[in-house]
């Protein structure tokens, strides 16, 4: 198969191999943990990164993703020259039980708390 026709594929831990340190890390950041909350309210769609109207530049938001697929938090997937985005909820879930619904909770009830909303996302 040519390199013109190959799928491109990314990297991502296998179920097993998915730690908790890396999966808090990726959780622990302000911009990550807003891209997990607006995934986690699609209930299992996949998003496209530039869907998600975050407030950094292009190789920042690439940044941010790159550390929550390599923490094994999501997957990607290219369709067409989109890279799709999809939470890893049945991994983290049976690997870290309520830990995702546990942290959603409290970065709601923070975001509550402090008058925040879950911003408009892009297109």
């Amino acid at each position: 198969m040519s390199t013109a026709t190959s799928p491109r594929v990314l990297n991502h831990p296998a179920r097993e191999d998915i730690r908790l340190g890396p999966v808090l890390h990726a959780l622990s950041d302000p911009v990550r943990l807003r891209i997990v909350r607006a995934m986690a309210r699609g209930a299992g769609e996949e998003f496209s990164c530039s869907y998600f109207a975050l407030p950094v530049t292009k190789s920042t938001c690439t940044h941010h993703f790159r550390v929550l697929r390599e923490s094994g938090v999501l997957r990607q997937t290219y369709q067409g020259t989109a890279k799709m985005n999809s939470l890893r909820r049945a991994d983290l879930d049976a690997l870290f039980p309520g830990l995702l619904d546990s942290v959603l909770a409290a970065a709601d009830a923070q975001a509550d708390r402090l008058g925040e909303e879950l911003p408009a996302q892009g297109g």
